[in-house]
This record gives structure tokens, sequence and C-alpha cells, in this order.
């Protein structure tokens, strides 16, 4: 793998952890796609280092999980904001 991939899956995998990101949170910070994101955190990190992929596999395994709450809040948020208008 090439040094500068792999300094931005390492770079994506501390932002995530760090912050208690999403693929799409992190993906804006690197100026990245979400794919590219995905890729990196699910296909390469494992192959850099398994310790970090599992911390990061917790993470990505909660937001799949709480990603049904995070949409209704978004949606209650837009509704209440419209009907303020």
């Amino acid at each position: 793998m090439e040094n500068e991939i792999e300094e931005r899956v390492y770079h994506a995998a501390h932002i995530f952890l760090d912050n208690f990101s999403t693929v799409r949170d992190v993906a804006k910070k690197m100026g990245c796609s979400k794919s590219t994101i995905h890729k990196d955190l699910r296909e390469r990190l494992p192959q850099l280092d398994d310790e970090l992929y599992q911390k990061v596999k917790e993470l990505l395994d909660y937001n799949k999980k709480v990603r049904h709450i995070r949409g209704g809040e978004a949606t209650r948020r837009r509704y209440i904001q419209h009907s303020s208008h």
C-alpha cells in the first residue's frame, strides 16, 4: 500500500475514534468521499493495524445500530424548523 494511503487510513481512523464521529463527518473533515473513508476503515485498516481496526469496528457497528435514531432526530429538527416559519 502506498505511504500516502496508509497515512490517510491512520488519520481517518484517529479522527473517527477521537471524535466519536460518523463516516460522513470524517469524509467532510478529510475532503474525501464517504466511500473512500468506509473502504479505508473496513478494508485497508485491518491489513495495517488489527488492534486499531477492532476499536474502529466497534464504533462503526454502534453507528450502524443507532443510525435509525439519528435519521429520526434529523427529520424532527427539520420539521420543527419548517413549522416555525
